[in-house]
Formats: C-alpha cells, sequence, structure tokens
C-alpha cells in the first residue's frame, strides 16, 4: 500500500454515434492533441505508471500507431478488447450490435489489471488535478480491500450545449460516500432549464448542483470478482433485450446495497469538458487553447 503506482484503464471501445466518427482519434489543437493525449499526460504527471485501453480489434491498428510512440519508455501499456463475441456462450446473441456498456468493457481489463487502477472515459477532459486526487486516493488503500472511489463533478459543468447528455446520478452521505448512483440517460438544457427525463420519457427538472459521475472511477483489483458475478445475472435477466446495458453504476450499487464496498466520492476543482456533439468540438478546442496558453500544457506534449 502507498508505493506501487495506480493503473489507468482507458474506455476507447465506444462506438460515437451522436459524435459521427471515431471521436477517441479526433484531433483538437494545431499540434494533432487528442483528448486521450491530455488523459494520458495529465495521469503521467499524476504518477500512474500503466495504461490499460479497451479497444475494438477494428481500431487496433490506428489506435496503436497513435499512442505507442508516445508511452514508448515512459509506461507499461496493454490493449484489451471489447466484442460482442465476449461473453459466456450460452448469451451470444449474433442479432445484438450494441456494446454491452461500460461494466462488460471494464470486465475485459480483468486479466490486465493487478494493480489499483483508474478507469476513465477516452472523450471526456477530466482535468489535471482529478487525476493527481485520484492517484493519491488509490495510493492510500490496500489492493485487497474494497475501498473504491470516485471523482465527483457538478452536472451544470458537464453539459453540452448541442444535445442530450447522460450522467450518473450521485447520492452522497454526510460523510462524502457514494449511497446510490443512478444513471440518467437524458440531460439536456431546455428554454435554460436542465431537465432529465423520467422513467415514462417525460421531461422534469434536476438540480443544476446535483453530483454526477463522469465515469472516473477508482478500484482496487477485487472489484472483479463481484463484476464478473454481477455481469452473469444482467445476461440471464436481459437474455431477450439487444439494447440493455451493463454500466459501471449497476457494479458499484451492488457493492453498496450489500455492503460489501465503500465508494468515497473525491472532489477536484478541475473543469471537465467533453465531446459528445461534433458541434462541441468547437468550445473544447478553445478551452484547451486556453490551456495550452496559459502553460497549464507545453505547446507539443509528446
Amino acid at each position: 500500500m502507498g508505493t506501487e503506482k495506480p493503473t489507468l484503464v482507458i474506455l476507447a471501445a465506444g462506438i460515437g454515434s451522436r459524435y459521427g466518427g471515431l471521436k477517441q482519434l479526433d484531433t483538437f489543437t494545431p499540434e494533432g492533441d487528442t483528448i486521450i493525449d491530455f488523459s494520458i499526460y495529465d495521469a503521467l504527471q499524476a504518477g500512474f505508471g500503466k495504461f490499460v485501453f479497451i479497444i475494438r480489434k477494428s481500431i487496433e491498428k490506428d489506435f496503436r500507431a497513435e499512442i505507442d510512440p508516445k508511452l514508448a519508455g515512459k509506461a507499461e501499456v496493454a490493449y484489451v478488447f471489447q466484442e460482442l463475441d465476449r461473453v459466456p456462450e450460452k448469451y451470444f446473441n449474433p442479432d445484438r450490435v450494441k456494446p454491452y456498456g461500460t461494466g462488460h468493457a471494464m470486465l475485459m481489463a480483468k486479466d490486465a489489471v493487478k494493480e489499483n487502477f483508474a478507469i476513465i472515459n477516452a472523450d471526456d477532459f477530466y482535468g489535471r488535478e482529478a487525476f493527481v486526487e485520484m492517484a493519491a486516493y488509490l495510493r492510500s488503500i490496500d489492493k485487497n480491500s474494497h475501498d473504491f472511489g470516485t471523482m465527483a463533478y457538478l452536472l451544470k459543468n458537464t453539459i453540452s450545449e448541442h444535445g442530450f447528455v447522460s450522467r450518473g446520478e450521485c447520492a452522497v452521505s454526510e460523510d462524502g460516500y457514494l449511497t446510490n448512483v443512478v444513471e440518467r440517460t437524458h440531460i439536456e438544457r431546455i428554454d435554460g432549464v436542465l431537465m432529465r427525463k423520467d422513467d415514462n420519457g417525460s421531461f422534469i427538472p434536476i438540480d443544476e448542483d446535483t453530483v454526477v459521475s463522469m465515469n472516473f472511477w477508482g478500484f482496487t483489483p477485487r472489484c472483479f470478482e463481484y463484476t464478473e458475478s454481477l455481469f452473469e445475472t444482467f445476461l440471464e435477466d436481459n437474455k431477450d433485450n439487444l439494447k440493455s446495458e451493463y454500466y459501471i453504476p449497476l457494479i458499484v450499487n451492488g457493492y453498496i446495497e450489500n455492503g460489501t464496498g465503500s465508494v468515497k466520492v473525491l472532489t477536484s476543482d478541475a473543469k471537465w469538458f467533453g465531446v459528445t456533439y461534433k458541434e462541441d468540438k468547437e468550445s473544447v478546442q478553445k478551452e484547451i487553447q486556453a490551456l495550452k496558453e496559459k502553460n497549464v500544457y507545453p505547446r507539443h506534449l509528446w
């Protein structure tokens, strides 16, 4: 505890249907930086020692060409694949086209991760402080424990001006632990007011200062034990649903509900930004340019 460098797992197998392209490798600066570049750069500075990329086989060649030269000699790198056939044989459905979600993706990293680890989305910009905070937390916990963590943001700082987003709405105890997280799959600003769809598809208001998860979680390797058994239960319950998704919040809630694990809510002043839609790109480019001009990042990261 305390000396082993944590690992960063990066969810990069998504299809990007609302974005209209492979946003994992889209560039956001004149120097050709992707959003992943900034996450890797920040994570290296924060003390992460290994990077595990969860991708699809179809993008492996392009992905490795982009990533491998940057991390050569700096950190250990591994690639794992999230494919529709990576499920127990009896549950394989040739009609399914939608990936099984973030929880399934994380499970794919099981054999590649032996250290405490954080997991993030490839297309979200989390900010240096968030990585520093998470790395410190991961170094402070015993890797045989079920002490987990999540980096929290305020909803109002995570909204796209160009359409709806999905966020994990977090309920937090007075002593700073997660008591529940609910995946809200449709949140958008309508006539100046933040609204979310309820289970019936009707819009209801949601507080701007709601604490949300941006899929930046911290785990010990012990999390995989439960993740696997819960996934089998999920597959059994959703055999006939070709669009069901196994999200990380399902795993986290399971731990909290059965009392085997706890999730510390970490906060940072880091500003999050991300690209859900093509139209988000311009504002993200401006944000990144401003950070380079303030010398938060060098002009050439690598």
